[in-house]
């Protein structure tokens, strides 16, 4: 443990930084694993067999620098052009590398909004946590009861400022599982004078997208990764889809070989494969439902979701308590002592035999 004598190294800022803190990885085998909203699900057979194969001699030799290969099958998926996308280490760096681009660090001679960073609460919290490593403003925009899409003007709370350097919707929201309908979106990009970015981390399991709006106002910018839906968290790569001025920025401030080579050829592979993965997102949607269903018969009070997890507001003990029995039952869920979600549990979708798992040792505790 470093002494105290190794502080005056740090920077001031960053000893006032409450990291990000990342969902407990199982210790012991046999734990149902549903708290960090992974698919359950295996890649598919052509992802895992390139990735294999590409285990030789490459190993010893730089990948390639802007994951052109990737760019381009993506930009085909997308109907754009490769200028339009960016690759990173997972969407958490591009979200990173967008603070760094598009805000100023706060100080006396910056104009306040050209250094806010913008976001809904609650929300991802790892936007708080890159804001406050750059030293810039935070405006929190409370959302509505329910965790509802707030209004764009209104009196009595915290509002978008519409100057704001940088603004981070995600869309569907984490952690209430709560979609945004498109044209509430585009309302809100269309007020916002600076660049927003749309992280659609779990796009897959809603009923519609905002791609669209990427490629439609030039300061809009749309988050997607192959993390939660395509079964390689393991491999870290995401992107971003926007105006060719925004992503060459982003690409001045990029680290060189930012993206694994086997995360590329994976990625690639997973774009060879897109039925198979959507199968998979039919299965969880169903399994969403059949566990929601489940979960309110036994008292729960269940948000509605359009992602691959549940918020759940569980009955007779509270939240943490439930993480601790749970986990008795070798169930890990997410409990986030927070405020504004302290009361509630974040369950990630998994089989249905992991689903049915749940729901006995709900019943379980219930009946203890």
């Amino acid at each position: 443990m470093p002494s105290k004598r190794s502080t005056p190294f740090i920077r001031p800022l960053l000893q006032s930084v409450h990291p990000y803190v990342p969902g407990e990885q199982p210790k012991i085998d046999g734990v149902i694993k549903l708290n960090t909203n992974e698919n359950p699900y295996p890649p598919a057979p052509q992802v895992l067999a390139a990735t294999k194969k590409a285990v030789d001699g490459r190993l010893r030799l730089y990948p390639n620098a802007t994951a052109q290969a990737l760019r381009e099958k993506l930009a085909r998926l997308h109907q754009c052009r490769s200028e339009n996308i960016i690759v990173g280490n997972g969407s958490d760096e591009l979200l990173a590398m967008a603070v760094r681009a598009f805000v100023e660090p706060a100080n006396g001679k910056t104009r306040r909004s050209r250094s806010v960073v913008q976001f809904f609460t609650p929300s991802y919290s790892l936007y708080p946590v890159v804001a406050q490593i750059h030293g810039a403003h935070q405006n929190a925009v409370p959302l509505l009861d329910d965790f509802r899409f707030p209004p764009l003007e209104r009196k009595g709370a915290r509002a978008c400022d519409p100057e704001a350097a940088l603004t981070l919707i995600t869309t569907p929201n984490a952690p209430s599982g709560r979609a945004y309908s498109r044209a509430d979106l585009e309302r809100l990009c269309r007020t916002q004078k600076r660049v927003v970015v749309l992280d659609e981390a779990y796009v897959d399991f809603a009923r519609e997208n905002a791609l669209a709006l990427a490629l439609k106002y030039p300061h809009v910018l749309v988050a997607r990764t192959f993390s939660k839906a395509y079964s390689l968290c393991f491999q870290r790569v995401g992107y971003f889809v926007g105006h060719p001025e925004l992503i060459a920025a982003l690409d001045k401030i990029r680290d060189s070989y930012n993206v694994n080579g086997l995360g590329q050829i994976a990625a690639l592979a997973t774009l060879d494969s897109l039925p198979f993965y959507r199968t998979n997102f039919k299965k969880i949607i169903e399994t969403r439902g059949q566990l929601s269903r489940a979960l309110c018969q036994f008292g729960f009070q269940v948000f509605p979701s359009e992602t691959n997890f549940l918020l759940v507001r569980p009955p007779r003990f509270s939240a943490q308590d439930w993480l601790q029995k749970l986990r008795q039952h070798k169930i890990l869920v997410r409990w986030f002592n927070h405020p504004e979600v302290r009361d509630y549990l974040r369950v990630s979708i998994g089989t249905a035999e992991q689903s049915k798992a749940l729901i006995r040792a709900v019943g379980r505790i219930l009946d203890s």
